[in-house]
């Protein structure tokens, strides 16, 4: 139960949560203004930019549509004038959901930012780190930059992000980080960004699928399990948020018994079980994870361009994701693998699978009901 607990926080937040504020802080002159306005949809509201330090002196904030971004003054400024702006960007920390903490790939991380990196963290706020003005970097040296500056901050690389924010190269990384790191913001930036709504709802997809993964561990019925259920609903509803569709817990789960994700889940475990030389574990898990994807994928397509995929279709979706995930994790687990290292192994195959791309969802041969055309998941 208690991993159960923990399982649907997760998927609580991504469903239901409402938090909409996001601050830009930083030194001054790392390009806090220049990421601000990429986020920002009027003109009116477009902050002023520079090459001289301390052209943003006072928070500007501006709503995107469902949520806010503020900018932020030099966070590391001094002398009367300089605590003043200091107070302000503190202040506007202090109020946010979350924290965009923006540093200068070219000067890297110094003692001065350090230091200012460690007060922001201390107002235990969630927030992801971000390098700018990556395209004054060699492409060559971008990696090893991102590597000192993660060892600089005690942090793993791949909480690093490299940017170029004037030309907004790499926002999508963004969005999908504070996606990952904050759910309970998910549907606001889905509903204020349209064209990053398949980057978000993918994070839902892989969430929830991680999360099925290891109830499929337990030593329970694979889809007769209530929780499962849950958690499926809990995607489906979070995915209809980012496209700013209206759903309710109750037609989630009618969503799902349509599209008979429980009797494919059984089915799938019947034939598969057949073969031999699949430990049940692995098997239960795979399948809870695979059928929770198909699930995504169906609903996105379902409220992007409201069409239902066959059950021909989905079970081939399913299949293929099953037979991916066997073989990978059967190549990573000789034995029975913890819950959290099976949960993350999950989340990483899938951000590796081929569906992982916008384009794979744009221009797939999705057999649709109605539709006589062959479908292609390969």
């Amino acid at each position: 139960m208690q991993i159960l607990a923990q399982l649907a926080e997760k998927e609580y937040k991504l469903a239901f949560g409402k938090k909409s504020h996001i601050a830009i802080l930083g030194p001054a002159n790392v390009g806090k203004s220049t990421l601000y306005n990429q986020f920002v949809r009027q003109k009116r509201d477009k902050a002023e930019v520079g090459p001289l330090p301390g052209t943003t002196r006072n928070n500007q904030e501006a709503d995107t549509g469902l949520f806010s971004i503020i900018d932020t003054p030099g966070a590391d400024s001094v002398g009367p004038s300089g605590d003043e702006e200091r107070d302000r960007a503190f202040e506007a920390a202090a109020s946010a959901d979350f924290l965009i903490i923006l540093f200068d790939a070219v000067q890297g991380i110094k003692k001065t930012e350090l230091e200012l990196y460690h007060e922001l963290t201390l107002l235990k706020k969630p927030y992801i780190v971000v390098l700018n003005k990556c395209d004054l970097i060699k492409q060559s040296q971008i990696s090893a930059v991102i590597k000192k500056a993660a060892t600089t901050l005690n942090l793993s690389e791949n909480q690093v992000i490299g940017i170029t924010a004037k030309d907004g190269k790499n926002l999508e990384r963004i969005i999908a980080a504070i996606a990952n790191v904050e759910p309970e913001i998910c549907a606001a930036l889905g509903a204020a960004l349209p064209a990053f709504r398949w980057n978000l709802a993918w994070q839902a997809m892989v969430s929830g699928a991680a999360a099925s993964g290891l109830i499929g561990l337990l030593p329970l019925p694979v889809a007769d399990f209530i929780p499962l259920v849950v958690t499926q609903s809990a995607m489906i509803i979070a995915i209809a948020r980012i496209y700013d569709y209206k759903i309710t817990v109750q037609r989630a789960r009618e969503l799902i018994a349509t599209f008979g994700i429980g009797f494919l889940g059984r089915t799938l475990f019947y034939e598969l079980s057949k073969f031999g030389g699949i430990p049940g574990w692995l098997l239960a898990s795979a399948i809870a994870a695979s059928t929770t994807m198909a699930m995504g994928y169906a609903a996105v397509i379902w409220f992007e361009k409201g069409e239902k995929l066959t059950n021909e279709s989905l079970k081939q979706i399913s299949g293929n994701l099953t037979a991916y995930l066997l073989n990978t994790l059967k190549n990573r687990f000789q034995q029975k693998p913890s819950k959290g290292n099976l949960q993350e192994q999950i989340a990483e195959a899938l951000n590796q699978y081929p569906l992982n791309k916008e384009s794979e969802f744009n221009n797939a041969e999705i057999k649709l009901e109605g539709d006589s055309q062959e479908g292609n998941y390969e």
